[in-house]
């Protein structure tokens, strides 16, 4: 079953905050970072016995890279 997670902000120019949804899928979790403004989602896959901070470490790096790349023309 799913569950979401608190809200992190995310510095810059415009106030952003990200969702994140956590999937346990067999021994693995999967990590979904939604970002607040532009709906843009990126998952990540990881151990269920992972830290749920270093999965969302994980998943908010990934976000931020994507958004990078989305700015760029």
């Amino acid at each position: 079953m799913p569950w979401l997670d608190t809200l992190c902000a995310m510095p810059g120019p415009e106030e952003r905050e990200v969702y994140f949804e956590f999937i346990a899928v067999g021994n693995a979790v999967k990590v979904t970072a939604i970002d607040s403004l532009t709906g843009i989602e990126v998952s990540t896959m990881g151990p269920a016995s992972a830290a749920q901070m270093d999965l969302k470490q994980l998943a908010l790096q990934k976000l931020r890279a994507r958004l990078k790349r989305e700015e760029q023309p």
